[in-house]
């Protein structure tokens, strides 16, 4: 069985958001289920980042060659053995079982309300993700919702199978694929430095994942501001440090935001 991961801070404060309500009555919960970063990220570019096991056993972080900013869910895999463990479980039975649809549905938490799709991970082949769209059309009363670079796949699935109101995807800029962001009109998300710049785009910052689950927004565009363990002296550390010295992910600004978006 695959081990689906309890809701984090960040997918927590999805119980504030009133339009996903219906989702989390009768103590439904919200839960995510996520593979290895880097290694299940075929199309990652701009955050492509693994956690390496050595020789010895320990784990180091390994960036990709065009990376510009860390990978977050990389960062813990080194941290924390039973988070790369439980990843790995789940990357290693979802990509050789011959039924990923069955072994989805099997190993879905009966409670789940909402379910993020990858704090950590991404489509890793086009199998997949048909078998999340398959999860996601025998649980109507479930919401899914997911980041991805792996544009290619979602076309394939746009094309092939109706949309799904409670699968809610978003492309994610940073891959070797963003091209196909406006060549098909899909949804996307941004990572910036700084509020500023997300102003000059024209896009609103999501801080607690309510843009990206939102069914009402699935056609809005919006920022993401860099977060994580970033490398010494990168432009992305100067970026973090600046944003944590004026509190921008302070819960206090979150809830803010949120009650002008409700």
């Amino acid at each position: 069985m695959l081990k689906f991961s309890n809701a984090n801070a960040k997918t927590e404060a999805l119980k504030q958001v009133p339009e996903l309500a219906e989702y989390l009555k009768d103590k439904r919960k919200i839960y995510s289920l996520d593979l290895l970063s880097g290694y299940s990220c075929p199309y990652a570019k701009a955050c492509l980042s693994k956690a390496v096991v050595q020789s010895d056993g320990r784990r180091k972080i390994k960036d990709g060659k065009d990376n510009e900013f860390r990978c977050f869910s990389a960062s813990q895999e080194v941290q924390y053995t039973n988070v790369f463990n439980s990843r790995k479980h789940n990357f290693d039975l979802l990509r050789y079982s011959e039924n990923k649809d069955l072994l989805l549905m099997d190993s879905l938490p009966k409670d789940a309300g909402i379910v993020r799709i990858h704090v950590a991970g991404d489509f890793f082949n086009s199998e997949y993700l048909w078998a999340w769209w398959l999860t996601a059309s025998e649980n109507p009363n479930t919401l899914f919702y997911a980041y991805t670079k792996s544009l290619r796949y979602w076309v394939d699935v746009v094309n092939e199978m109706p949309i799904l109101d409670n699968l809610i995807l978003t492309a994610s800029y940073g891959g070797s694929n963003d091209y196909m962001i406006d060549a098909h009109n899909l949804r996307s998300t941004k990572v910036v430095f700084s509020e500023a710049e997300a102003e000059r785009l024209g896009l609103e910052i999501d801080h607690d994942d309510s843009h990206a689950a939102r069914p009402s927004l699935r056609n809005q565009d919006f920022a993401l501001l860099i977060h994580g363990t970033q490398p010494k002296g990168s432009e992305a550390a100067t970026a973090l440090k600046a944003l944590k010295g004026k509190g921008s992910y302070s819960r206090k600004n979150n809830k803010k935001g949120l009650k002008m978006m409700v």
